[in-house]
């Protein structure tokens, strides 16, 4: 047995990292993870900054409905599932270091013309094509991840890349309350500028202020992207030649990704035939349903609490920094005890206590706590089921497909969310739907426990294998053709 076959085997064991090691994660960090993170954050603020605007009167200035605002929020998701998968596979036959700024500069381009629509009609359009436009990123990041990192060393650097989800949500209320003082200005309502950048000579010839805004701030950044976001690890122009053998031989003796596999449409069978990869899309999908209708309905669900508008806006921060903690201190516990199962459940746990205070409680201050639990809980939780699949799936096309199925299917769980939150729901700060995200939280626990179950009974059955003898000696060849179908492999729970 070679050595990297004996370290598959042991892999969920963590020996104390050298300093040459050390030394290499970090330059690897400092190259991938601030890029990543910025252009997740401008993701997240470019989706969801429409709630915000709702609040400063986009729908009555373009006519539209309260039920139609929902369905252009639902639109966004169909565009993302679609492209979702599309994306990944061309990932995989093309270059991240193209691809991914070329999808940046994409929603760039789409978010400035969000600003730009004059009614229904271009709205829905405008946020089709942002949803197809954004679907390559995420589940791109997360793949890139896999083929640079060691499977236990991949679900912190998501925790810190998701956490900008929350920074955005953060981020997004301070910006919205500074753009509504916008209002007017150019002759813009307030929210048009929460989605284009109009540079000086546009708004007023003889004004000199440039304003800098989010759609011309993601192509700017987009445009820096190609210049930073890495290639594949094997071609990796900003490691040594020493550093470059060093990090695929760590990665050769953790799992596939150190090595150059080509794409094979057999890998996107396997992918869809693992009921796994489906317990990890349908657990995304359960938290998916309440990771975006509390980040989309959050500016109006605290305006019911009696706040004014300007006011609700600035209070959507606290618990959008708040989940940002609790994402990071969360994930770094679940990686010192190499436990993912235990900290999503007690997460959804959390949220789910959030929620009840929010539909029980009479008192502002009470439901207000309880919007904090819930955004604390739902962000944690995503940020540790969405990198599972990433360590727990072998064979890179079937990672690609797999980390792009989970985040299809749990979007569909968006829609539903869009949707769920409809005007004639809305009363009690939304009781029945808030209701219903207490069910897919529910849900949610059943396929973590789902998915804690059976890769424990499947590893123990793999144990059993190997201590009777029972299975025939993989070459290092067989192993990787395999990969988490191999007796060698151990899922991380």
């Amino acid at each position: 047995m070679s050595v990297s076959e004996k370290n598959y085997v042991v892999e969920e064991d963590q020996p104390e990292i050298s300093v040459e090691d050390h030394r290499l994660l970090r330059k690897v960090d400092r190259r991938l993870l601030p890029v990543f993170t910025l252009l997740y954050l401008l993701s997240f603020l470019d989706r969801s900054n429409i709630g915000n605007a709702k609040l400063d009167g986009m729908t009555t200035d373009l006519g539209v409905s309260a039920a139609s605002y929902n369905t252009a929020l639902a639109i966004y998701f169909v565009g993302y599932i679609v492209f979702e998968i599309p994306a990944n596979i061309i990932l995989k036959k093309c270059n991240p270091q193209v691809w991914l700024p070329s999808l940046t500069l994409a929603w760039g381009i789409v978010s400035i013309g969000q600003g730009l629509v004059k009614n229904q009609a271009g709205l829905f359009g405008i946020r089709f094509l942002l949803g197809a436009t954004e679907a390559g990123l995420f589940p791109g990041v997360i793949y890139v991840f896999s083929v640079y990192y060691l499977r236990r060393e991949r679900s912190w650097r998501v925790a810190i890349f998701f956490g900008g989800s929350a920074l955005a949500g953060a981020f997004g209320g301070i910006f919205a309350y500074c753009i509504g003082l916008m209002n007017g200005v150019g002759g813009k309502s307030g929210w048009q500028w929460y989605v284009r950048v109009l540079m000086h000579h546009l708004i007023n010839a003889t004004s000199k202020r440039i304003f800098i805004l989010e759609g011309l701030l993601t192509a700017v950044v987009s445009l820096i992207a190609y210049f930073i976001v890495p290639t594949w690890s094997h071609k990796a122009k900003f490691l040594s030649e020493t550093e470059k053998t060093r990090l695929l031989d760590r990665l050769r003796a953790d799992s596939d990704a150190g090595t150059d596999q080509t794409f094979k449409w057999s890998s996107v069978g396997d992918a869809f035939s693992d009921h796994l990869v489906w317990a990890y899309a349908f657990l995304f999908h359960g938290f998916s349903f309440v990771l975006y209708s509390l980040s989309l309905f959050l500016p109006t669900i605290i305006a019911g609490l009696g706040f004014e508008t300007w006011q609700a806006q600035l209070m959507t921060v606290p618990p959008n920094v708040l989940a940002s903690f609790s994402i990071w201190t969360t994930v770094y516990f679940s990686s010192k005890y190499n436990a993912r199962a235990p900290f999503i459940i007690g997460a959804a746990i959390v949220s789910i206590i959030g929620y009840i205070l929010l539909i029980t409680c009479t008192k502002p201050g009470l439901q207000y706590f309880g919007v904090h639990l819930a955004a604390a809980g739902v962000y944690t939780g995503n940020s540790l089921l969405l990198s599972w699949p990433g360590e727990n799936v072998s064979g890179q096309a079937k990672r690609a497909v797999a980390v792009a199925l989970q985040i299809s299917v749990g979007d569909i769980g968006a829609i539903a969310g869009c949707l769920i939150y409809r005007p004639t729901l809305a009363s009690h700060l939304y009781r029945t739907p808030n209701l219903i995200a207490i069910g897919y939280l529910l849900f949610a626990i059943v396929m973590t426990a789902y998915l804690w179950v059976m890769m424990s009974m499947e590893n123990k059955r793999r144990d059993r294998l190997l201590s009777k003898g029972e299975s025939k000696d993989e070459t290092e060849e067989e192993r990787i053709r395999l990969g988490d179908r191999s007796v060698r492999y151990r899922y991380r729970i």
